[in-house]
């Protein structure tokens, strides 16, 4: 069986063509299905079959549904059951406004023949379509989906501790004082401390040049959600052009069309040029090293084409990776086979990047929130002094 995608994506495909199917598959045996996929690969037809039956079949009289799903999805082939039991032709259809009504017949044309009808959402379709595709309906409905995005910060330790009721801590020597008045002055109760947790302060730098306007609205959309789910205090947004704008206040507020108009008349360098070198020499000097990017979590959306002198990029990148806790690069460009990244300003940055991400679309930005959130990521290259890039 050839490996056609990536096991996750053809293991949630294969869920929902199950449950148009009349299956009742749970999110949690999807997960169970993707951990066996995991291990049986995708390019034994045993292996992918009997893990799927394993987990996703709860009920005896679904194997027969199962395995013409299976053939259909898998081995692009109908099997016909044995008689008395006629199969069900298998029609793949795209459900576009929720509308799942049979068409309509005319009044002398013959009843067509049973057909089970397999669906699957139109928004599975829009999570993995490039927003340089997408018109002005699908536009709309990316950014609801945007505004559920949930970005939950990475976190750090704190040097106040936080009360605990485990062993593990340090010793509450005040605490434990306090419970033994209960026990006429008898330590038998003790008290202890773990050091608490907070998220980490994040920085967004969205660039809004000519070349990036088929995505900047997504990065800024993306860069308003984080704003709104985590406040101004949390969360920095920069855009990037000719000049370096700030755009925290701007993004402030819980509802996205106000926030991105506000943010659209304050950037002035709008579908401009770029000059990213001279754009974070300005954010390095005034809030980076001073205390903004300390510690903090780095979001660069760019595809990297830059005016300026790639060797300011290149010094300006090390100074941010310095004080950074991570920095993260998000380039749409880098989900086009046969990518590379050759351009001067990427050639320069890619260095001081600690994780290198796509940004073209809405399963990108989803999978961004998740490495935001401190998420696993696969190692691509080692970075100066002991650091390292990491691609998605």
């Amino acid at each position: 069986m050839p490996e056609t995608g990536a096991p996750e994506r053809m293991a949630v495909g294969f869920a929902r063509v199950l449950r148009g199917a009349g299956i009742d598959v749970p999110t949690g045996a999807v997960v169970d299905f993707v951990a066996a996929l995991a291990l049986v690969g995708l390019l034994r037809r045993e292996g992918v079959y009997f893990a799927g039956r394993a987990t996703l079949v709860r009920r005896a009289e679904d194997l027969a549904a199962y395995e013409r799903v299976f053939a259909s999805y898998w081995e692009q082939r109908l099997t016909q059951p044995a008689p008395p039991v006629v199969a069900a032709p298998v029609t793949l259809a795209i459900d576009e406004d929720g509308d799942s009504s049979p068409p309509e017949t005319g009044a002398g044309a013959t009843a067509p023949e049973e057909t089970l009808a397999v669906r699957f959402s139109a928004v599975e379709v829009l999570r993995h379509k490039d927003f340089s595709d997408l018109d002005a309906d699908e536009w709309r409905q990316a950014q609801r989906l945007l505004a559920v995005l949930r970005i939950n910060p990475d976190l750090r330790r704190t040097r106040r501790l936080r009360r605990t009721r485990h062993s593990r801590g340090r010793p509450d020597m005040g605490g434990t004082v306090r419970r033994s008045l209960r026990t006429g002055g008898e330590p038998i109760e003790r008290a202890w401390r773990l050091p608490g947790v907070r998220g980490r302060r994040m920085v967004v730098l969205a660039d809004v040049s000519g070349s990036m306007e088929p995505y900047a609205r997504a990065a800024l959309r993306f860069a308003q959600a984080a704003v709104a789910a985590r406040g101004v205090d949390a969360v920095e947004v920069f855009a990037l052009g000719t000049r370096l704008t700030r755009l925290t206040r701007q993004l402030a507020g819980r509802d996205p069309e106000i926030a991105l108009r506000r943010a659209a008349g304050e950037v002035a360098d709008w579908s401009g040029g770029t000059r990213l070198g001279e754009g974070l020499t300005t954010f390095n000097d005034r809030w980076g090293i001073r205390g903004m990017a300390r510690g903090a979590v780095v979001v660069i959306l760019s595809d990297g084409w830059d005016r300026g002198d790639p060797e300011q990029l290149g010094s300006e990148m090390a100074r941010l990776a310095r004080v950074a806790h991570r920095v993260i690069w998000v380039n749409p460009l880098k989900a086009t086979p046969g990518y590379a990244p050759l351009a001067r300003g990427m050639a320069a940055a890619l260095p001081y990047v600690d994780q290198f991400v796509e940004g073209h679309s809405l399963a990108s930005l989803e999978h961004l929130a998740r490495i935001v959130a401190g998420g696993p990521s696969l190692v691509a290259g080692p970075r100066p002094a002991g650091r390292r890039t990491e691609a998605l």
